[in-house]
């Protein structure tokens, strides 16, 4: 699904899908890194746009790549909880959960002391109701999407990763790519290009925070 039908936004309405705004500003996210290599060519595409934007980062990944994580930061983006095995909500139980988003949420805490990890996303979009209930208990935003590059797929290519999104965006937009080694075909060869696009159509571009 590349674009979340307004149904499931209205019946998940306490997770976030989009922001909606008049300014034409879209948020652009990263899931499953850092990943050497693939997140630092990410990073070097949005610095020639000048663009921020919002990386979920599964704990695993930041534990064995901090000097990554480092530079996302340094370069004033945001970083998400994107749990720290990526585990899939809905074969998880709630305490398994709970304890792995912790887990990672520490990580990122005691490594870089950010104060915004308590931006989370749930790997694959699977969560339970109670497991986003307590989550949002604990402080947590769980942020969604509103479209899907697919960029995950190795069926696809990256000419159709970037008609998913530039068919798709609208103002408020939160647009999934992934900084993943599944995904380094597709995001190395549609994120400059859909970035390009949307500026041209006269879209901002915003990290969640």
């Amino acid at each position: 699904m590349v674009k979340i039908p307004k149904i499931i936004k209205q019946l998940f309405f306490n997770q976030i899908w989009s922001f909606p705004n008049t300014d034409n500003t879209v948020y652009l996210t990263f899931d499953d890194g850092p990943t050497p290599e693939i997140t630092e060519k990410v990073l070097e595409t949005l610095e020639k746009h000048q663009i921020k934007a919002t990386f979920f980062c599964i704990g695993e990944n930041v534990r064995k790549h901090p000097e990554i994580v480092q530079k996302i930061l340094s370069k004033q983006h945001s970083i998400g909880n994107h749990t720290y095995s990526h585990l899939k909500g809905w074969k998880t139980s709630t305490k398994n959960y709970i304890n792995n988003t912790e887990a990672c949420e520490i990580k990122l805490n005691s490594l870089f002391n950010i104060s915004n990890s308590k931006l989370f996303r749930p790997p694959y979009g699977k969560i339970t109701p109670w497991q986003s209930y307590k989550l949002r208990k604990l402080g947590y935003k769980i942020i969604m999407w509103d479209v899907l590059s697919k960029d995950y797929d190795v069926n696809l290519s990256p000419e159709i990763c970037y008609e998913n999104v530039v068919n798709n965006v609208t103002s408020g937009s939160i647009i999934v790519f992934h900084d993943s080694v599944k995904a380094q075909k597709n995001i190395l060869n549609s994120l400059d290009k859909t970035i390009e696009t949307l500026k041209s159509k006269g879209f901002n571009f915003e990290k969640i925070a």
